[in-house]
């Protein structure tokens, strides 16, 4: 019995075959990256206005600064800014201390309340920082600007990616005598298109030399670029 047992056992060892699954192999392919770059002329621009003011006591501070705030926002509404234009970006209550023989003491509140200001036309761009300056801003700053269909842009520029990514991708190829096959995948690289530089403006007392009309503040809008990148893995064949 013990004798058939190990029989049967080495006749089985003898006919279990191992099976060993082969990995398909990926095939040749080209890795190649596109890219596109379009440069534009600003069309849409926005600045932050800000109105502040001190006090011995909060309300007051608070009032000053509504009241300076308030004119501010007549005058830009003057230059026909539309009424969905405006937001309140920030709004700030604090005290100011004074040390003195060192000891601490609230000697005053300060209010600011700040605008962010949309300006549609680039062209009334001077007019809005002159005459948030003459009607009670305390300062100027954060300016930057954009192109309204950048959305349609962008796409613009990724098509123009893909393509120049294919045509290299063909030339690499006709280089090894081969052409590309099947897209294996693409992959968008995003990429965050700098801005012009950001200006402040301190804002002084309005007018020109000996009472005549100031000049209106030049801007330089600059250009705006919108890029794209991408990777694509194509076969070869």
């Amino acid at each position: 019995m013990i004798r058939r047992t190990v029989l049967a056992a080495a006749l089985a060892a003898v006919f279990v075959i191992p099976v060993i699954a082969q990995e398909p192999k990926d095939p040749p392919s080209i890795t190649t990256q596109g890219q596109a770059s379009f440069k534009l002329q600003p069309d849409i621009a926005w600045v932050t206005v800000m109105s502040e003011a001190r006090a011995s006591k909060p309300g007051d501070a608070q009032q000053k600064a509504a009241e300076a705030m308030v004119s501010v926002q007549a005058a830009l509404k003057g230059l026909g800014l539309a009424a969905n234009a405006f937001k309140t970006s920030q709004y700030s209550l604090q005290p100011e201390m004074e040390y003195i023989a060192g000891s601490s003491r609230v000697k005053g509140y300060l209010a600011r309340h700040a605008l962010e200001v949309r300006v549609d036309e680039i062209s009334k761009l001077g007019a809005v920082i002159d005459a948030a300056g003459a009607s009670g801003a305390a300062s100027v700053s954060g300016m930057r600007f954009d192109v309204k269909n950048r959305a349609t842009v962008e796409l613009e520029a990724l098509t123009a990616a893909a393509k120049e990514a294919l045509v290299r991708a063909r030339a690499i190829a006709a280089g090894f005598g081969r052409e590309i096959g099947n897209i294996i995948s693409v992959q968008e690289q995003r990429l965050y298109s700098a801005q012009p530089m950001e200006r402040s403006f301190a804002m002084a007392g309005a007018g020109g030399r000996g009472g005549a009309p100031a000049p209106q503040t030049p801007v330089e809008t600059g250009e705006i670029e919108v890029r794209a990148m991408m990777t694509v893995v194509v076969a070869i064949k």
